[in-house]
């Protein structure tokens, strides 16, 4: 019976889930998991987010011996990679380094999609709205048609004839991208971790203090389990980074509160679940709305995607605040008025920790030569989580023959001057 072997096939991927869940909560304090332990490892890898455990595990694919560790667990509730759900899109005006990066991350979310069970990536579509001609707009048109990569471009009343279930009053045009959608965040960085141990690599949930500085090159990190040796040190830290580096990037690195809100939609309404609307986002000379369907029966997700003040990821407050509220309900009334009035069912407080521009930062530490920064998410960084960890692994293991300046620490500002979006 069809119906019997889609239950049977759910089951199997909970129970794998559940499993690999199980799994990443026990790894024992102090006591490796997955390979034999080796005295002295090719990498260890500090911070289980997207960007780490990416990192993880294209150096483990390389055939190196790696160590992951994170203090708190894998996707963990107060990182910036622990949350329910993220977009995944390669519309970025005419910056052709995150389009490419965007595209080459997407096989790579499809593929561990397809092997976890249980979806890491729903493919229901990308949708970005603008109220009038925006460079930004312009510019992600020829940027995708230079590069080859294919962009449909909606004008309002294609817009209405899809989507009807939004109010479209003052928009001109969408920019829609029909194979990226939404990555469910947590579960893909705990099945990859999972992934990273079945295959061989070592993972430990420890703290790490930061390495003190007197010697050109580490030769060991100090963890609430001990004292843990390596040839090469990959700092993938998020928020935390500043922490950790706070004379080299307590200035560079930028922690900042970030609000998210799910509501119930109508009872029996099926206008907002992701056959019926895509990820979405409304662009505003650079000021942006966004969210995503009723995914898993978890609610439709909306957010301001304005950088909050500063916070701190072990002590912030992350309770959201009703100004927050109040703000996404408005646009609500104006874009979803079906949802205006529906209750809130879910609230999450988390934090992008923001470069001075929104450019990644992967980089050598400049007092070490065998440490490694990876960080400065900058609020889209999850999307490119593939793409980054092959691109630090290629950087640690020597084989980047010339690294984007872009991504270097001397090109990282102490005053936030958003440009990326």
């Amino acid at each position: 019976m069809p119906g019997a072997t889609r239950v049977m096939t759910r089951r199997k991927a909970l129970a794998r889930l559940a499993g690999a869940s199980a799994a990443l909560a026990s790894a024992p304090r102090g006591r490796a998991t997955g390979a034999q332990r080796a005295p002295r490892r090719d990498a260890i890898v500090v911070g289980a987010g997207v960007f780490g455990a990416f990192t993880a595990w294209h150096l483990l694919r390389q055939g190196r011996r790696v160590l992951l560790l994170d203090a708190f667990g894998a996707a963990n509730s107060r990182a910036s990679s622990g949350g329910e759900s993220r977009l995944t899109r390669s519309i970025y005006g005419a910056d052709a380094v995150y389009t490419k990066m965007a595209g080459e991350s997407l096989p790579e979310w499809r593929a561990l999609s397809a092997r976890s069970g249980l979806p890491v990536l729903h493919a229901c579509g990308v949708l970005m709205f603008f109220s009038k001609e925006e460079s930004f707009a312009r510019q992600s048109i020829a940027t995708h048609r230079g590069l080859g990569l294919p962009l449909d471009v909606f004008e309002r009343a294609e817009l209405e004839r899809r989507w009807p279930q939004l109010a479209w009053d003052g928009v001109e045009f969408g920019l829609h991208q029909a194979d990226f959608g939404v990555l469910m965040a947590r579960r893909a960085v705990q099945m990859l971790v999972a992934e990273f141990v079945a295959a061989g690599g070592e993972y430990r949930v420890v703290a790490v203090t930061a390495p003190a500085a007197g010697a050109a090159a580490l030769a060991s990190v100090l963890t609430s389990g001990g004292e843990e040796r390596a040839a090469q040190f990959v700092f993938a830290c998020g928020p935390w980074m500043p922490k950790l580096f706070p004379e080299l990037l307590g200035t560079r690195i930028f922690p900042t509160r970030q609000e998210v809100f799910f509501f119930a939609t109508p009872r029996g309404d099926d206008r907002f679940l992701p056959q019926r609307l895509p990820g979405w986002a409304e662009f505003t000379a650079g000021d942006i709305y966004y969210g995503m369907p009723d995914l898993e029966s978890r609610g439709f997700k909306i957010a301001h995607d304005v950088h909050g003040p500063a916070f701190d990821p072990d002590t912030g407050d992350r309770r959201a605040s009703r100004e927050g509220e109040a703000d996404v309900r408005r646009h609500l009334a104006r874009r979803f008025p079906a949802l205006a009035a529906q209750p809130l069912v879910e609230t999450r407080v988390c934090q992008y920790e923001n470069s001075a521009n929104g450019d990644f930062l992967i980089d050598r530490h400049p007092a070490f030569e065998n440490v490694w920064l990876v960080g400065g998410g900058s609020g889209h960084g999850f999307k490119h989580g593939p793409a980054v960890g092959r691109y630090a692994a290629q950087l640690v293991t020597g084989q980047l023959a010339a690294a984007e300046p872009r991504f270097s620490l001397a090109s990282k500002g102490a005053v936030q001057r958003r440009e990326v979006h």
